[in-house]
């Protein structure tokens, strides 16, 4: 198992800034990598919908402020196929094609998020993300990593994508199995970095939205058997916990980007 000799409690000489949920924050990813050695992005870099600010994200510029208050009210109340239902008389109504008017938008966001990432970054995909059109935006000095591992500052880090599925039906959702597999890919780590959280309650909590974010029961799973130093996420932007110990494991939620606008700093 690879593992970096002694404790924490030594001069640190590696400092790597951790971010998760940006969703269209920008300007403060510019300047996210500041003093340290590399920064890490748990994904959801695209912003859909701001349901804290219902006139911000791809939705409103396309169908207005009203439309993005009742989209939000029905999907907050769990009328998931309403808010289908109400969507897809939008799009109806707009006449366009609507494949193509979300990812004109979305290439538009990723070439801004992208230039704002610092060399090094290592990145994996959160569930509201498009994997298939970031190789045309990550320049050299981002590394993208979905089921891999990579060495930092002596340390070995796996990076898992993605989301499970949900009513919700974001984007990068998939299978139980296909997450699982990718996660037991990894084998054992030092730092393990994920979009969702394991599954446990107290972290997939949303205390805002009053409801349950899926979680990864596979994780929380390989957390036990290969006890992990850290285990890093973010998809739950306002949970009951934020940290918690499994075992020798400290299971940290790095943030809301989008709204703090600051990384977690992890160093050794």
């Amino acid at each position: 198992m690879a593992r970096t000799p002694g404790g924490d409690d030594r001069t640190p000489k590696t400092r790597i800034h951790v971010v998760s949920d940006v969703h269209g924050n920008a300007r403060d990813l510019a300047r996210a990598g500041e003093d340290a050695d590399a920064l890490v992005c748990l994904g959801d870099l695209i912003l859909f919908q701001d349901y804290a600010d219902h006139s911000r994200g791809i939705f409103p510029d396309l169908f207005g402020v009203e439309a993005a208050d009742r989209v939000v009210a029905l999907r907050t109340a769990r009328r998931f196929e309403e808010a289908r239902e109400f969507g897809a008389s939008l799009w109806q109504a707009l006449d366009v094609d609507r494949t193509a008017a979300i990812e004109s938008a979305v290439r538009r966001q990723y070439a801004e998020l992208f230039a704002a990432f610092p060399t090094p970054t290592y990145a994996t995909y959160g569930n509201v993300d498009m994997p298939a059109l970031w190789p045309e935006y990550a320049g050299p000095g981002t590394r993208v990593l979905d089921g891999e591992r990579v060495e930092i500052g002596g340390r070995v880090f796996g990076f898992v994508g993605g989301g499970l599925r949900t009513p919700m039906r974001t984007p990068f959702e998939i299978g139980d199995e296909e997450y699982a597999a990718k996660v037991e890919a990894l084998g054992e780590v030092d730092v393990l970095c994920t979009h969702i959280p394991p599954e446990v309650p107290e972290l997939v909590y949303d205390t805002v939205a009053r409801r349950f974010e899926r979680g990864s029961r596979a994780l929380l799973d390989a957390i036990r058997r290969t006890r992990p130093r850290y285990a890093l996420f973010g998809h739950v932007h306002q949970p009951l916990a934020r940290r918690m110990r499994i075992g020798g494991t400290e299971c940290v939620n790095v943030g809301h980007f989008a709204r703090t606008g600051r990384p977690w700093a992890l160093q050794w």
